[in-house]
C-alpha cells in the first residue's frame, strides 16, 4: 500500500464525484475515526455497573455453553469470561459484537441511550479522534456529500459517538438490538450486523445503488466495504488488514495527523 495525504485522497474523491454525482462516503468507527473500541467501552461499563438484567441472563449462559466458556456464577461473571475468551481469540468476533448489543436486554431504549451518552463522555472520545480521518469527514460534509458511519458496535453507543464527529443518527449503520412493542431491548439482534460482508449489506440498504465514493477502515472486517468503494482507504491499518490488502485493488493508507 502506498501512503496518501488527506489532500490526495480528497482529490480522488472529487474525481469520483464528478464522474458519478450523488454518491456518499462510508467510515468505520473503532480504529478509523478514533482509537480504541467504543463497543467494548460500552460493554465493560455495563459489567462494571453490574446492570445485566434478568432478560439477558439465560442468553449469556447459553452463549457461554455453546462456546466452551465456564457458565457458572452470575451473569456478570459469565460475561467477563466471554469477554476474556474473545480477547484470547477463543470466542467469535462477530458473535461477541452481537452479544455486546443484546447484553442490554431488559433495558428501555431511552435508558440505554442515556447510558451510552455517559460512556462516551467518560471515555474522553474527543481526545481519541484521528485527525486525518475527521478532516475528510469535515471536508465531505462541507461539500454536501452524505457521510455514513458503519460499525459493528451497538447502535446506542455508535450514535452517541457519531454526534461527536458530526454524523447524524440517520446515517449510522450499527449493530441493532431487537425491541419489544414497549421499546424494551430483547436478547437478539437484527442480522446480519454490520461486520464483514454485513457492512455492505446494511450500508446498501440505506445507500441503494448510489456510488460509494470512498470507504475508510482499519481492520480485516472492513475489507468487503473497502472493496465496494471507488477510493478504498486504510486508516492506521492493523496487521490483519495489511495481510489482506492485496484483496482491495487501489487501497491506500491515509497519512496520519
Amino acid at each position: 500500500m502506498r501512503t496518501a495525504t488527506v489532500e490526495e485522497v480528497i482529490a480522488s474523491i472529487d474525481a469520483a464525484a464528478q464522474r458519478r454525482p450523488g454518491g456518499a462516503l462510508a467510515f468505520d468507527g473503532d480504529g478509523t475515526l478514533w482509537s480504541g473500541d467504543i463497543g467494548e467501552d460500552f460493554f465493560t461499563a455495563l459489567l462494571a455497573a453490574r446492570r445485566i438484567a434478568p432478560a439477558a441472563e439465560e442468553a449469556l449462559f447459553r452463549e457461554a455453553r455453546e462456546h466452551d466458556v465456564d457458565a457458572s456464577g452470575t451473569a456478570v461473571d459469565v460475561a467477563h469470561r466471554i469477554h476474556a475468551a474473545y480477547l484470547a481469540e477463543r470466542f467469535p468476533e462477530e458473535r461477541v459484537c452481537e452479544l455486546m448489543t443484546w447484553a442490554f436486554a431488559g433495558w428501555a431504549r431511552a435508558e440505554m441511550d442515556a447510558f451510552a451518552d455517559g460512556v462516551v463522555a467518560a471515555s474522553r472520545l474527543r481526545e481519541r479522534l484521528h485527525g486525518e480521518t475527521c478532516d475528510v469527514v469535515a471536508w465531505a460534509r462541507a461539500r454536501g456529500h452524505d457521510v455514513f458511519l458503519v460499525s459493528a458496535s451497538p447502535r446506542s453507543i455508535v450514535q452517541a459517538a457519531a454526534r461527536i464527529v458530526g454524523i447524524e443518527d440517520a446515517n449510522v449503520v450499527a449493530a441493532t438490538e431487537l425491541r419489544s412493542v414497549e421499546d424494551v431491548v430483547l436478547p437478539a439482534v437484527e442480522r446480519p450486523i454490520p461486520y464483514g460482508p454485513g457492512k455492505v449489506t446494511r450500508l446498501r440498504a440505506l445507500l441503494g445503488v448510489r456510488a460509494l465514493y470512498a470507504a475508510f477502515g482499519d481492520n480485516a472486517f472492513d475489507v468487503a466495504m473497502l472493496r465496494e468503494a471507488e477510493v478504498p482507504v486504510a486508516i492506521r491499518p492493523k496487521p490483519r488488514l495489511v495481510a489482506r490488502a492485496p484483496e482491495v485493488p487501489g487501497l491506500v493508507t491515509l497519512a496520519p495527523r
